[in-house]
């Protein structure tokens, strides 16, 4: 549209949340023609999100709970803000922190519209659509401003994740220097940060994400029965690696293989780019995965797998959810039931 606005999005979410608000961002850079600029926070939002075409400038928080007063990283950011001029921001965003923040650095209620008021969910709707319909709305002062033509945004039911060349020739580089450079890969993502508390016991009520070692070490083995070349990769960061290795001690396979301590955030997409297929708990790297194309079975034990379910262009994605009545987490899901949707996913003709 050529406005000159440049909007602003303020997300400070989890991996996940941060593949999902990129419909977001992407139907606003359509909408005004311009980048858009983000207040998130996180150590590894940078790589993931600066360089998406649609993106500008990526302004990070570390804590959004110490006072005003006592942080100089706000007050900085502010100054930042403050610098940059005032114009429209899209809070996606629960809570008072975000308007409050924007406020102090001249971006009034007039210029905030937030999705948690003014664009709650509609019945059966997951995450990236209502983005599209809330990119659609103004803050009253653009009130009347133009929108655009909903079916340029169809394909935004999809995350935007786009893979950078630079980051497949160092995949390719570190898959080689492992000698996996050729067989056909699939991906395992058995942890998440509930899953990896370090101070509380993996196996307690309270962490509805574990799923037992044992049970991943079968549904890997029914993986590689499909494929007598593929080999897996189990994926995740440092905290996560004591997990990989239980697990690939009870798999007891040449072709299984920790990767948690050498995945930064563009070697894992351009990893998930290539690779055959990928099973995962409800956890980031699943949506970036199934944004990425890769086809995805997922676990859903407690989340919403309607709001929350990862989506791909293709549509190759397989949700396994607990049975009903259950107790809310991935605990009650069977190896069966895994087992089935991957062969689903996967027939043996196909691998």
């Amino acid at each position: 549209m050529g406005t000159g606005i440049a909007p602003l999005v303020v997300r400070c979410g989890a991996m996940g949340d941060m593949v999902l608000v990129l419909s977001l961002i992407e139907a606003l850079q359509r909408r005004f023609g311009s980048q858009v600029d983000v207040i998130s926070s996180g150590g590894w939002t940078r790589p993931l999100l600066e360089r998406q075409p649609a993106v500008g400038k990526v302004y990070l928080l570390g804590s959004r709970k110490t006072p005003y007063l006592f942080s100089a990283e706000q007050r900085d950011l502010v100054t930042q803000l403050r610098a940059r001029g005032v114009g429209p921001a899209w809070i996606a965003d629960r809570g008072e922190f975000a308007p409050r923040l924007l406020r102090r650095a001249g971006i009034d209620a007039a210029w905030q519209v937030q999705v948690a008021r003014d664009c709650p969910f509609q019945d059966a709707e997951q995450y990236c659509d209502r983005f599209v319909r809330f990119a659609q709305m103004s803050p009253g002062a653009l009130a009347g401003a133009p929108t655009i033509d909903p079916a340029q945004l169809q394909d935004l039911r999809v995350p935007p994740l786009q893979v950078l060349p630079q980051w497949r020739e160092d995949v390719g580089q570190w898959l080689r220097s492992l000698d996996l450079d050729g067989p056909p890969l699939y991906l395992v993502q058995a942890g998440n940060k509930r899953t990896m508390r370090w101070w509380a016991p993996q196996r307690r009520a309270s962490n509805t994400k574990y799923w037992p070692e044992e049970n991943w070490a079968e549904v890997i083995a029914t993986m590689l029965a499909g494929d007598p070349a593929a080999h897996v990769l189990l994926l995740g960061v440092p905290a996560e690696a004591a997990l990989n290795d239980r697990i690939v001690q009870v798999a007891g396979s040449a072709r299984v293989h920790n990767a948690a301590t050498a995945l930064p955030m563009a070697r894992l997409l351009a990893l998930q780019e290539r690779a055959a297929g990928m099973v995962s708990v409800d956890t980031g790297p699943a949506h970036s995965g199934a944004a990425l194309d890769c086809p995805l079975v997922v676990l859903f034990g407690e989340a919403d797998s309607v709001r929350y379910a990862p989506r791909s262009p293709s549509g190759r994605v397989e949700i396994v959810v607990r049975p009903a009545g259950a107790a809310p987490g991935v605990a009650s899901i069977t190896v069966d039931a895994v087992r089935t949707a991957w062969l689903r996913l996967m027939p043996p003709s196909r691998t």
